[in-house]
């Protein structure tokens, strides 16, 4: 008797709260060892925390697991009703971009304990593009399962991702989507503008001017040095449109961040305010059983493909979003990226596309002013539904630009060409892609005479050489450098102008490979060609002198090489030796697939859902 009527007090209790109820009415009865899915991978039962299978109930295993977890301090009543938050954080000083991530922590858990539920701290893989080698890239995929196993295997009812430098934020989306929990992103944010001298100086993007000026005699190499401290002088990511601020506003226009939390800047109190609002929300999210799936729809990656065009934002999203859709079920394809890309203008003037930089993108008004200006020009989904419940057209309609220098209005653009563009032909059967807004309008039709290097040791080793046969009007050929053959599809796509030519003015040709570019970076560069040259792609069968025709207009790049003569190519080719022949390289280089494919591996394709595995 006492036990059913503490039961009814209990689920009582929880109609009135609107609540959750626990793993049984009778809390003496053992969590179920696996929980039932729906089609979608959801535990059936929408008002049950998947943590109660670890802490409800009287018995053996629930005594052992609380037991454990109140040697940190946290009362008995934690443990009841209350839905645990994982928040899974990339800290560490090996990635600078990420180093201040334990205070963002702190500002979720505020707003998690706020909202009534029971904020637990986990740490992931940490992914730094500026320190780790041979790329970032090769270990996406790696984070990314380390971020799936973390939240299924562990009494998490909904997730908060706290993303900064740029492969964080695919991989720890990745990973939580193959769960399909309820979660919300909460990316780091940008440094603030470098200074220098007078000038502004962006993350890399400056970098790659400057490097170019020393190497072209026009500034010495004390200048040079001089402006390395003041590039990076506060907490946050790249503060230009690279990868980490293309991704960040990607996971924005996903609908996946409150919005405007793409580019505050790192060390803005603001900042912390959104992490603490994220906190409450995600507590929602989980009441109201709001899943990645839910957010994240066919509509909501169209959205995604446009923003990336009126931003000028990165190429490498093209190969992140597919990752994402791919473990989402959705039906992204690269050509995808053309077709709903191709009629977007670029309206934002920020480097390395423009002039200004993410800072002042944030002071201008954000991600939200650039949707807004998209939605009147018809071209996004208006209706779709963002992590804080509201379609974008709600959250947008009292949006304003403060700086029509940086955000430009859709009638009249800052560049006529957005979107990134996708390119076939003989030589990408399967697609390579070029960015417009970063590239140089004369060499948009060109050909050429291909100068081919065969890793990026031959291109550094070479490219200076007074002696190299090249000139303004060749076009420079990179091979073995995708996904396979790096291994990881490192950014090395920006090869630099040879000495002699940038001494001669050129600051720009047409360079072709299957690696990717920094999205730092800029230049007229067809990217992610594939197949790659590793796993036997047209790109490996290029020699010195061919001929190769760029159209981008057209949508075409073809070498232009008969089919006999590369059929006695092919005869002759052989693949070359991996470089590492066993642990995590060795399985990545087999079952990575290619650049137009997203690069994920083969068998992380989809997801297993939320189940509650079996006991301990």
């Amino acid at each position: 008797m006492r036990r059913s009527t503490r039961g009814l007090w209990c689920a009582t209790r929880a109609r009135k709260r609107n609540c959750y109820s626990t793993a049984s009415s009778d809390p003496t009865d053992p969590p179920n060892a696996h929980t039932p899915l729906d089609s979608e991978g959801r535990v059936q039962n929408l008002h049950k925390l998947r943590s109660a299978a670890w802490f409800s109930g009287s018995s053996r295993d629930a005594f052992l697991h609380r037991s454990w977890m109140k040697n940190q301090g946290f009362p008995a009543d934690v443990f009841h009703d209350r839905p645990v938050i994982g928040i899974c954080n990339t800290f560490s000083e090996l990635t600078p971009c990420n180093a201040h991530f334990r205070k963002i922590a702190e500002h979720v858990k505020r707003g998690v304990w706020e909202a009534g539920g029971f904020p637990l701290e986990f740490p992931v893989m940490s992914l730094g593009e500026t320190l780790l080698r041979p790329t970032a890239m090769i270990y996406r995929n790696l984070a990314s399962m380390d971020v799936e196993e973390s939240i299924r295997a562990n009494p998490i009812d909904g997730v908060v991702l706290l993303t900064g430098c740029d492969k964080t934020t695919p991989s720890l989306v990745m990973g939580a989507a193959s769960v399909n929990l309820p979660t919300i992103v909460v990316p780091g944010g940008p440094m603030l503008n470098g200074k220098f001298r007078g000038r502004e100086l962006g993350s890399g993007t400056s970098l790659w001017g400057l490097s170019e000026e020393v190497r072209a005699g026009k500034i010495t190499l004390a200048d040079f040095m001089d402006a390395e401290s003041c590039m990076s002088r506060s907490a946050g990511h790249c503060m230009v449109m690279g990868t980490a601020s293309t991704m960040a506003s990607m996971v924005e226009s996903l609908g996946m961040t409150l919005p405007g939390g793409a580019a505050i800047p790192a060390v803005d109190s603001r900042r912390n305010v959104l992490a603490h609002l994220s906190g409450r929300r995600i507590v929602d999210m989980v009441k109201n059983n709001v899943r990645i799936k839910d957010i994240m729809t066919r509509k909501a990656f169209e959205n995604a493909i446009r923003v990336n065009g009126a931003i000028g934002g990165s190429t490498n999203a093209v190969i992140h979003l597919l990752a994402m859709a791919g473990r989402l079920g959705v039906d992204l394809k690269i050509q995808d990226w053309d077709d709903f890309g191709r009629d977007v203008p670029c309206l934002l003037n920020l480097q390395p596309s423009g002039q200004f930089l993410m800072e002042d993108f944030y002071y201008a008004g954000g991600v939200p002013v650039v949707v807004k200006e998209l939605i009147r020009g018809n071209l996004l989904h208006k209706d779709v539904t963002t992590v804080n419940g509201k379609t974008w057209e709600e959250n947008t309609k009292d949006a304003q630009c403060w700086n029509d220098e940086v955000i430009y209005k859709i009638e009249k653009p800052f560049k006529e060409r957005g979107g990134i563009v996708v390119v076939r032909g003989n030589l990408a059967p399967n697609g390579a892609v070029v960015k417009p807004s970063a590239a140089s309008e004369h060499l948009m039709k060109h050909k050429g005479r291909a100068v081919v290097f065969t890793s990026i040791e031959d291109a550094r080793r070479r490219t200076d050489d007074p002696n190299l046969d090249i000139d303004e009007n060749c076009v420079i050929v990179l091979q073995n450098c995708g996904p396979k053959g790096y291994p990881g599809m490192a950014e090395v796509g920006n090869l630099p102008i040879p000495k002699k030519l940038l001494q001669k003015g050129i600051r720009d040709m047409v360079r072709i490979s299957d690696a990717r570019m920094s999205g730092t970076a800029y230049g007229t560069t067809v990217l992610h060609v594939s197949p790659e040259a590793a796993a036997g792609g047209t790109l490996a069968l290029v020699k010195n002198g061919d001929m190769i025709e760029l159209d981008v207009d057209g949508r075409k790049l073809e070498l232009l090489v008969s089919e006999e003569e590369l059929q006695k190519r092919r005869q002759a080719w052989k693949p070359p030796e991996p470089v590492v022949k066993r642990g995590y390289t060795d399985l990545y280089i087999k079952h990575v697939m290619q650049a137009h494919t997203g690069a994920d591996l083969d068998f992380l394709v989809g997801g297993s859902g939320d189940y509650v595995p079996r006991e301990n």
